[in-house]
């Protein structure tokens, strides 16, 4: 039963290994407002969906967490010393970047019918957000953005998130203007003399990349707790494969990526710019 349970843990300790480990970790706080509105958080969850949808990073709701910590304190309360169900307070993911908003105006407007009943709603919101890199205690420019005015809704609810989804191409945008490519290495496709020739990486049209796009693939190291990537080799994007992935001939580096590859070390793919 000793053995088994060692080698449970190791087939979940391998399972769990993934290269999404080496992506950049980005919090994003809950939006202030300068209107109190039940439908502020509307524009923290959008934003939350496209950076995630991104697959850029390893997405860490604030908002979220904040709740999580409040009740990890409290159950460290005098009140929970004894309980068995007491949760253990593990250590929380540091973001390296967080992104801070403010929402201008959060439009909700009732539309009339000439009788005086309301025939409908209809909404627009305007905000303003930028990045904090939190290594380099550095922001990016403050970037404003104004929604187009829903189209008539049933409801209140239904209006603000009309509005808030009209933005959806603009914040994509802004994800790939503000931030740099790093995509995981999937799988290698051709080999030919113990070197890898052919790759496949995570990230395609979504991740703003077209084929001609070179890539500098990196080997990740932790070290003192941080990333560190050092090059080990570079490819050409040859052909997008749908929205999420991209095939590319290898330039250089063929047999080192190959046997880190193999080897299930952290292995990312930086546009080279």
């Amino acid at each position: 039963m000793k053995y088994l349970l060692i080698i449970i843990c190791f087939v979940n300790s391998f399972l769990s290994y993934s290269q999404t480990d080496s992506l950049p970790i980005i919090g994003v706080q809950k939006f202030t407002s300068e209107t109190e509105s039940k439908f502020s958080g509307a524009v923290t969850k959008k934003v939350i969906e496209i950076l995630t949808q991104s697959h850029r990073f390893q997405v860490l709701d604030r908002v979220s967490y904040d709740n999580v910590k409040k009740e990890l304190e409290l159950q460290k309360s005098e009140a929970f010393i004894d309980t068995k169900n007491r949760a253990e307070q593990g250590v929380a993911l540091a973001a390296q970047y967080l992104v801070n908003g403010n929402i201008i105006k959060m439009n909700v407007y009732s539309m009339k019918n000439p009788d005086g009943t309301i025939n409908g709603y209809k909404s627009s919101v305007s905000f303003q957000m930028q990045v904090n890199d939190v290594a380099k205690g550095s922001s990016t420019q403050a970037e404003s953005f104004q929604s187009s005015v829903s189209p008539l809704m049933l409801s209140p609810e239904s209006a603000v998130t009309e509005a808030v989804k009209s933005l959806d191409e603009k914040l994509r945008e802004w994800v790939v203007k503000n931030f740099p490519v790093n995509v995981k290495l999937l799988k290698v496709i051709a080999t030919k003399k113990e070197e890898a020739t052919n790759i496949l990486i995570a990230g395609g049209k979504t991740y703003g990349l077209k084929e001609g796009d070179k890539l500098s693939v990196q080997k990740i190291e932790m070290l003192e707790g941080m990333p560190y990537p050092s090059e080990i080799g570079q490819v050409k994007i040859t052909k997008l494969a749908g929205e999420n992935f991209a095939e590319c001939s290898v330039l250089k580096g063929g047999a080192e990526i190959l046997n880190r590859f193999n080897a299930a070390e952290k292995i990312i793919c930086s546009l080279i710019k």
